[in-house]
Order: structure tokens, then C-alpha cells, then sequence
């Protein structure tokens, strides 16, 4: 999808950024993160889990806007989205 029109404050706002911890052994591979995710960050993983399915991976985390989209579609709590800034803070004071 191509987008024409520009925010007029796109050079003063900087875009949220998440990073995607996915459960692999919880995944049923379902594919709703998959089909859902707004930027296509997930893919269908080629391994397989403890329970004989593809889990979902990230295929590129860094067009990740941290939207928890995934999270929320995730029938078996087997996602969690986390912003990208709380995880450098936590990781300069820890």
C-alpha cells in the first residue's frame, strides 16, 4: 500500500518501535499474528515446536511500530510486544 499524504509534524515525531518475544512452544501456529500484522513482521517459522506446529517468528523486527496487535490476536498468550525504549531503560539500569 502506497501512502500520498505526509503528517506535517513526520520530521518532529518519532515512530514507537517494539520488540516481539514469541513463546515458541505455546504457538499453535493459527497464523493470525501472521495475517494480521499490519507492517508483515511475522512469518511461519520452517521449524517445528514441542508440539509438532510451525510457530510464527519474526521476519523483520525492525518494522515493528509496537501497534500489539499480535499480542491481542493471540489465542494462546504466546506473544509479547514490549517498546523498544523501556527495554534499553531497563537494560542501562538493571
Amino acid at each position: 500500500m502506497k501512502i500520498w499524504r505526509k503528517a506535517l509534524d513526520l520530521n518532529k515525531v518519532k515512530p514507537s518501535r517494539g520488540q516481539i518475544e514469541i513463546m515458541e512452544d505455546r504457538c499453535k501456529g493459527c497464523r493470525f499474528c501472521i495475517e494480521f500484522c499490519p507492517k508483515h513482521v511475522l512469518e511461519e517459522s520452517k521449524a517445528f515446536n514441542a508440539k509438532g506446529y510451525h510457530p510464527a517468528q519474526a521476519a523483520q523486527p525492525e518494522d515493528c511500530v509496537n501497534c500489539g496487535l499480535c499480542e491481542m490476536l493471540c489465542p494462546e498468550f504466546a506473544i509479547k510486544v514490549t517498546e523498544e525504549e523501556k527495554v534499553k531503560e531497563v537494560v542501562r539500569h538493571g
